[in-house]
């Protein structure tokens, strides 16, 4: 069967749409909640035209999620306030941890090399705590893969139907 056949996505696919719509949901609320404040009208229709960017995105993935390996349909649940902001810390954490890694491997000065190594190895605990407080408190199912495709599909859901 030819690969563009298959009805079933690989595993290593189904994870880079969990990771995209996971960090795409996050930022779309962020996003839709800080619109609101801004008074400069070139930087609101910025905001407006990156929200609307993301729905798109998101739109457009969750299609997939029909495709993923071994996903069945559950009910929705609200999700607390603390998911939010647990997921939201979870991101920079991971995105902190890549951007330092790509720092280090650009430095030539020594003494920044050791800096920068620091504060990875801060932002990698960092990552492992707010891992750990969300897969203890039921936030990231880490370890299954349904569960962990049905949370992406509820935020996405909420972050697109949020005004």
């Amino acid at each position: 069967m030819a690969l563009e056949e298959r009805k079933t996505l690989a595993w290593h696919e189904t994870l880079e749409i969990h990771e995209l719509v996971a960090a795409q949901s996050t930022g779309l609320i962020k996003l839709k909640k800080s619109v609101k404040e801004i008074n400069d009208s070139e930087l609101q229709r910025i905001y407006q035209q990156a929200i609307g960017d993301i729905e798109l995105n998101l739109n457009e993935l969750i299609q997939f999620y029909a495709s993923t390996p071994s996903v069945s349909e559950r009910e929705e649940l609200e999700r607390e306030d603390s998911g939010f902001y647990a997921g939201e810390l979870l991101i920079f954490s991971k995105t902190l941890v890549r951007t330092y890694a790509g720092a280090i491997t650009e430095t030539a000065t020594s003494v920044l090399r050791k800096t920068l190594t620091k504060q990875l190895l801060r932002a990698i605990h960092c990552h492992e705590r707010i891992f750990n407080y969300m897969y203890k408190k039921g936030l990231y199912p880490a370890y299954d893969l349904e569960a962990l495709l049905n949370q992406d599909l509820q935020n996405a859901t909420k972050a697109l139907k949020m005004k």
